[in-house]
């Protein structure tokens, strides 16, 4: 299952990995900002996956993973 998870992280847009790697570094520093970070997180992957930059899975995945915290 892990192998899988790595390859939906592949691949994305420079700002949704850019935003993803911001998000990370949040939660590892417990930032004061980290409901900003989480805000544009979820703002970048809304973006990309309507422009079709990542697909349907990758989309759900970050959601499920990130935003909604493994729920």
């Amino acid at each position: 299952m892990e192998y899988k998870e790595e390859i939906l992280e592949k691949c994305l847009p420079k700002y949704l990995e850019e935003d993803l790697k911001n998000y990370k570094e949040g939660l590892k520093n417990k930032s004061r900002l980290i409901d900003c970070l989480l805000g544009e997180l979820q703002q970048s992957i809304n973006c990309a996956y309507v422009d079709n930059e990542i697909t349907e899975e990758q989309c759900d995945y970050l959601y499920k993973k990130y935003i909604r915290g493994g729920k």
